[in-house]
């Protein structure tokens, strides 16, 4: 059997102490994470990143870090591998229909997603924004 891990992007956007969470529907809970997502053929990461902000939120950002590298092993088995970026929030599209499955998105402080702590996607979303709070961030040039 092949080993085939999804590559996926996350990006933490901070805005005065909030970050910038997507809540969606996931087999039948609702869920929270950071706006997140698939690489697509013939992408850059740093363009997936961007581009799935913007499908999740409705955000136009600037990426300006990326602050870690990630392997999760789904409880299907599935193994992803997430590259998450720090970005600045530049312009909102209010009027912009949100991906599938999104309900909305949302600023929360960390406190607050800490108390959410049980309709969390999964540990990355705490993790990601614990390391971009407390570990060394990386020049966008790393990726190549």
């Amino acid at each position: 059997m092949r080993f085939t891990p999804h590559l996926t992007v996350a990006c933490i956007v901070e805005d005065k102490g909030r970050f910038l969470i997507v809540e969606e529907s996931r087999e039948g809970r609702i869920v929270l994470n950071q706006p997140a997502g698939h690489l697509e053929a013939n992408e850059t990461l740093l363009h997936a990143a961007v581009r799935e902000t913007r499908e999740e939120t409705g955000w136009s950002v600037e990426l300006t870090t990326v602050t870690g590298l990630y392997l999760f092993t789904a409880a299907n088995g599935v193994t992803y591998q997430r590259t998450c970026f720090a970005a600045l929030p530049r312009e909102h599209h209010a009027g912009q229909s949100l991906d599938q499955g999104i309900i909305r998105a949302r600023w929360m402080t960390l406190e607050e997603l800490q108390h959410e702590r049980h309709k969390l996607r999964s540990h990355l979303v705490l993790d990601c924004i614990t390391d971009y709070l407390h570990k060394p961030h990386y020049s966008l040039d790393l990726i190549r």
